[in-house]
């Protein structure tokens, strides 16, 4: 899988091991749901501030968020039917707050990195059509996103 990763922000170091995280799980992720070489997903790293913005436009809730998820394939009921027959699967983008992660790895005991996994896993998941709305839905997500943390060395 490609994994495009920007960091948009100075306020938490944001160094290669964190990048070589978020393309281990980008790429555990790829292949335990079997997706193809070809699949594409951006992330973006950003602060607070920026988070708490997006939050406040998408999701109506004026607070920073840990990961939000914008799936690329995903339609809504007066979007027309998108054409992906093309050769790349753009799953869409991802957008974490270093700052946030940084705050609940310590408030979890287990440190930005595995924080910093797990929301990459969390919100490709989103990206994928996983959601936790109910019980059944949460335990499904919950089990794949132990499976990707293990497999990358970063469970509890």
């Amino acid at each position: 899988m490609e994994t495009m990763i920007i960091n948009q922000q100075n306020k938490v170091p944001y160094n290669k091991k964190l990048q070589e995280i978020i393309v281990k799980v980008a790429n555990a992720t790829a292949k335990l749901c079997k997706l193809s070489r070809n699949t594409e997903v951006s992330i973006m790293i950003v602060d607070n501030s920026y988070i708490q913005e997006l939050n406040l436009i998408y999701r109506g809730q004026n607070q920073p968020t840990d990961v939000l998820s914008f799936a690329m394939n995903e339609l809504g009921e007066d979007e027309p039917d998108l054409d992906i027959s093309g050769d790349v699967n753009i799953l869409g983008d991802i957008v974490v707050s270093l700052e946030k992660a940084l705050v609940q790895g310590e408030e979890y005991e287990h440190g930005l990195e595995r924080e910093l996994g797990y929301l990459i896993a969390h919100g490709l998941l989103h990206l994928l059509g996983y959601d936790h709305e109910n019980e059944e839905e949460k335990k499904l997500m919950r089990q794949l996103e132990e499976k990707i943390m293990q497999s990358v060395k970063l469970e509890r």
